[in-house]
């Protein structure tokens, strides 16, 4: 992976004798790296993993009392969204607000707070 945007300086890589195929986006430590630095493919995958958790707990939790969910949110959904966050930390307004939108699900999941504002 090159890392920055001088990609007229691309050199090639090799190990034992071996080059290396070039990638532009790796996983480590369950954090997607891009060769950009930025973390919108990171914000985009925690969006999608925390997404599926709020779908499986619309489809199988029937009692879904504001502490029920809250306790299940904390539990089983926030930390798809904050694992290694202080690696990641989302800059772009796009990414803040695609983050936020998992939390504005939730609200519209408990029966009162539906038609309420989100702000609110």
């Amino acid at each position: 992976m090159h890392i920055g945007n001088c990609l007229h300086q691309k050199a090639d890589y090799f190990m034992e004798g071996q080059k290396l195929k070039e990638c532009y986006e790796e996983k480590d430590l369950g954090i997607l790296i891009s060769s950009d630095l930025k973390v919108g493919a990171q914000c985009n995958q925690a969006f999608l993993k925390a997404n599926r958790m709020l779908g499986l707990i619309k489809r199988t939790i029937t009692n879904k009392t504001p502490d029920v969910m809250l306790s299940l949110y904390k539990s089983v959904v926030r930390p798809h969204v904050e694992y290694c966050v202080s690696v990641w930390a989302p800059y772009y307004i796009k990414d803040k607000k695609l983050l936020e939108r998992i939390q504005h699900r939730l609200t519209k999941l408990i029966p009162g707070l539906q038609h309420l504002p989100y702000t609110d």
